[in-house]
C-alpha cells in the first residue's frame, strides 16, 4: 500500500542529505554504466569477428598449398607444389565426413563487358556446393549445378554489384556478357553477407575456368564442410587429410609450409572461447563495481540510522512498529539504488550508440548493443541488492529500544 507520509520523509530526508546522496547514487549509477558499456562493447567485437567468419562456413576445412621447406626422401627443398583436380577427387573419395566440397581456381582481374557497359572482375571458378561453402544467396536465377560442370557450360553467377554495374537498367538473368571476349550467360544473381567485396565476384563451372584460363588441371585450393561433426573429429579429419596428400606429394611429414589444413571449426571455436573469456571478465568488473556502489549504499545508510537514532527512538515510543521502521530504510535505499541504475541503464545505451554511429561498419566492432533482457535482468538485481543494502541497517534500526534512543547523544 502506498504510504505517502513514508514517502515525504524519504525525500526530506535525501533533501537534506543531497550531496551525500549524489555522490551514493553516482557510485552505482557508475558501476551499471560501466556493465552496460563494456557488454556493448564485448558484444560489438563478438559480431565483428562473427561476421568476418560468416563470409565462409565455420564447419569447414580449407586445403592450400605451398613451397616445400624441408628435404625429403632425396626431394630437395624449394618445390612448389601445385594442387590438382585429381587431388580434390581423391580427398572426397577417400576421406568420410564431408559433407559439401568444392575446388577453386582463382583469377583476379578479369575484363567483363555487356555492351557499353565493362569493367574488371575476380573470377572464381568452382563447383555448385561453393555456395554453401561460402554462404552465397541467390537473389534472382539460380547458382551452378552438376549438369554445368559436366557439359562445361559457359554459364556465370554474377554478385549484386556486378550486376548493378554492367546491367543498371536491366535484368541481368538470360543475358550474356564476355570474359576476356568469351561470352557467358547470366544464370544468377547472388548476394553475400560477409563481405562487400565478395559481391563483386563472378562465378563460372570450374572446368570452363580452367580451360579458358590455360589452367590445365590446376586448382589454387579445395574446401570441404564437416557438418556437425564434433571438434576432435573434424581434428582428425584435418589431419587425414594433410598426411593423404602430404604421401601423394612426398613432403616430409614436418613441413609446415607446403601443404596446410586450416581447420575453421577449431578457429572459430578459439574466438568464441576467447570471446566468453571476455564477457566473463566483463561481468566480473561490472559486478565488483556495482558491488562497491551497493557497499556504499549500505554505509550511507548506516550512518543515516545512527544520525535518526533519536527519530527513531520516538517514532517506537509513540507505536511504530519494527516493520514501519525497517521499510522505511529499505525503501530510502531501493529508491537511490533504482534510480541511480536507472540513470545509468540509460547513459550506457545512449553511449553504445553514439559509439556505434561513430565507428559505422568496422570489420572488427559491427552493431554494439546491449540485450535488452539482460539489461531489465541487470536492473531488478541491482534493486534487489539495494533492498539487501537498507536491510541491515534497518534491522539494526528496529532493534533501537526508545529509552536507549533518547539518551543517546
Amino acid at each position: 500500500m502506498f504510504d505517502l507520509d513514508k514517502w515525504q520523509e524519504i525525500f526530506a530526508t535525501i533533501r537534506k542529505n543531497k550531496l551525500r546522496t549524489a555522490l551514493t547514487a553516482f557510485s552505482v549509477m557508475w558501476g551499471i554504466f560501466m556493465l552496460v558499456v563494456l557488454l556493448g562493447a564485448s558484444q560489438g567485437l563478438q559480431n565483428g569477428v562473427e561476421g568476418m567468419f560468416g563470409r565462409n562456413a565455420t564447419n569447414s576445412l580449407v586445403v592450400y598449398t605451398g613451397k616445400t621447406t624441408v628435404a625429403y626422401k632425396g626431394m630437395k627443398p624449394g618445390r612448389v607444389i601445385q594442387l590438382k583436380t585429381e587431388d580434390y577427387d581423391l580427398v572426397n573419395r577417400v576421406i568420410d565426413g564431408i559433407e559439401y566440397a568444392s575446388a577453386r581456381y582463382m583469377v583476379w582481374s578479369a575484363e567483363v563487358t555487356y555492351k557499353n557497359e565493362f569493367n574488371t572482375y575476380p573470377i572464381r571458378a568452382v563447383n555448385p556446393d561453393h555456395q554453401y561453402i561460402e554462404k552465397s544467396s541467390i537473389m534472382h536465377g539460380r547458382f551452378l549445378n552438376e549438369a554445368d560442370i559436366n557439359t562445361k557450360r559457359k554459364v556465370a553467377v554474377i554478385g549484386k554489384d556486378v550486376a548493378k554495374d554492367l546491367f543498371p537498367d536491366s535484368e541481368s538473368i538470360g543475358e550474356f556478357i564476355n570474359v576476356f571476349g568469351i561470352p557467358f550467360k547470366v544464370i544468377g544473381v547472388f548476394d553475400d553477407i560477409g563481405s562487400e567485396q565478395e559481391i563483386r565476384y563472378i562465378y563460372i563451372p570450374l572446368p570452363v575456368g580452367q580451360q579458358i584460363f590455360g589452367a590445365g588441371n590446376n586448382i589454387n585450393m579445395f574446401l570441404v564442410t564437416t557438418g556437425n561433426l564434433p571438434l576432435p573429429v573434424t581434428i582428425s579429419m584435418a589431419d587425414e587429410i594433410e598426411t593423404l596428400l602430404k604421401n601423394k606429394f612426398t613432403v616430409s611429414p614436418e613441413d609446415q609450409s607446403a601443404i596446410e589444413v586450416r581447420n575453421n571449426n577449431e578457429e572459430f571455436k578459439n574466438i568464441t572461447d576467447i570471446m566468453k573469456a571476455i564477457k566473463l571478465f566483463v561481468w566480473v568488473i561490472g559486478l565488483f563495481t556495482i558491488i562497491a556502489g551497493i557497499v556504499g549504499v549500505s554505509n550511507i545508510m548506516s550512518i543515516v540510522v545512527k544520525e535518526r537514532t533519536k527519530e527513531i527512538g520516538i517514532r517506537k515510543a509513540i507505536g511504530a512498529t519494527p516493520w514501519s521502521v525497517v521499510s522505511l530504510i529499505i525503501q530510502e535505499a531501493i529508491f537511490i539504488t533504482g534510480i541511480a541504475g536507472y540513470v545509468g541503464l540509460v547513459l550506457g545505451v545512449l553511449t553504445i550508440e553514439g559509439l556505434s554511429n561513430a565507428l559505422g561498419d568496422q570489420p572488427m566492432f559491427r552493431n554494439p548493443q546491449v540485450d535488452f533482457n539482460v539489461a531489465i535482468f541487470t536492473l531488478i538485481i541491482l534493486v534487489v541488492a539495494g533492498g539487501f543494502a537498507g536491510l541491515f541497517p534497518s534491522l539494526r534500526a528496529a532493534r533501537i529500544k526508545p529509552v536507549e534512543a533518547l539518551k543517546d547523544e
